[in-house]
């Protein structure tokens, strides 16, 4: 059976669901206030997390065919691990949720990738589509599983293709650094916060070339201090749930324009998830990249990231 692959294309404006695939765009909470927005925390006193959480594929319970395997054995964590081993050189996962939403991915070929449960509690079904030709794809596995999450922060907490990160990556040694001069996790929050719109600008050659299936790589843009929309919203979420600050990556729509940003859990406020200022005690939607730009009146970055108005969630990363 042959099936049109549905995911993304683009990043801003222009950017439109299609067939070809994607192109740009509970730790413990111990808050009494937090620094304000513009500065780094010197004083320490947070409890850095020297053991991050990782994910694991021990082949407890698998479910697979001749050329998928799919370990969901800490399903209960949320996520689960997929290793293809088929000869198609362009693969679409399409992991359909509890509540019948439907999250495309490109699949990073190469190696085993993790891919996230963050539809709640319920059964998931997974399809692996294997490219035949043009936008044409050939169903090359599909099953469903049952999920019954530890908590509702686990698929938050763990890194997955969109966040990757491990326990030696460069992303995880500066997010120590910058809990060791935070005060609380309110105060690592905005230490992270501070860093990537301080320290990574936006890459709008990048953003008006990009092809399909593009996936963020958190270690290339700290390196290169450039990227677009996914670039800072996969870099900020792993410098935080590295530290089991609960983080969501989330793709949307900024006004018309297909964007993507974060949502951070903090005990005393909760998802953090509505404008984007901070004024020492109140967050915002957690948006990097339009914090990084908020000076630049570039009406091509504008193009690409939105002005900030009408945030439509689509996806939860």
């Amino acid at each position: 059976m042959l099936v049109a692959a549905t995911t993304f294309t683009g990043c801003g404006s222009d950017a439109i669901e299609s067939s070809s695939g994607f192109g740009g765009s509970g730790g413990t909470n111990n808050n009494s206030g937090g620094s304000t927005a513009s500065t780094i925390t010197e004083a320490g006193g947070r409890n850095t997390v020297t053991s991050t959480l990782l994910p694991d594929a021990p082949g407890t319970e698998v479910l697979s065919n001749e050329v998928v395997s799919l370990d969901i054995s800490n399903v209960s964590d949320g996520y689960f691990t997929l290793d293809y081993s088929g000869g198609a050189e362009k693969v679409q996962i399409q992991i359909t949720y509890p509540d019948g939403t439907m999250y495309p991915y490109p699949l990073n070929l190469g190696a085993p990738r993790v891919f996230p449960l963050t539809g709640g509690d319920g059964s998931y079904k997974v399809d692996v589509l294997e490219h035949v030709q043009d936008n044409m794809y050939s169903l090359g596995f599909s099953d469903s599983f049952s999920v019954s999450l530890t908590d509702e922060f686990r698929p938050f907490l763990y890194p997955n293709q969109y966040v990757e990160y491990t326990a030696s990556s460069p992303t995880t040694t500066l997010a120590a650094q910058l809990s060791d001069k935070s005060a609380d996790d309110l105060g690592y929050v905005a230490n992270v916060y501070n860093y990537v719109i301080d320290n990574v600008v936006y890459d709008e050659e990048l953003a008006a070339n990009i092809g399909t299936n593009y996936i963020p790589d958190p270690a290339s843009t700290l390196a290169s201090k450039k990227g677009i929309c996914f670039d800072y919203a996969s870099l900020m979420s792993s410098l935080l749930r590295c530290q089991q600050v609960p983080t969501k990556l989330v793709v949307g729509y900024s006004g018309t324009a297909y964007h993507a940003w974060i949502s951070v859990y903090i005990s005393e406020i909760g998802w953090v998830d509505n404008i984007i200022e901070f004024d020492g005690s109140n967050w915002s939607l957690m948006d990097p990249t339009l914090a990084a730009n908020k000076a630049n009146s570039s009406s091509a970055v504008k193009e690409y990231v939105g002005d900030g108005s009408n945030y439509t969630v689509k996806y939860n990363y």
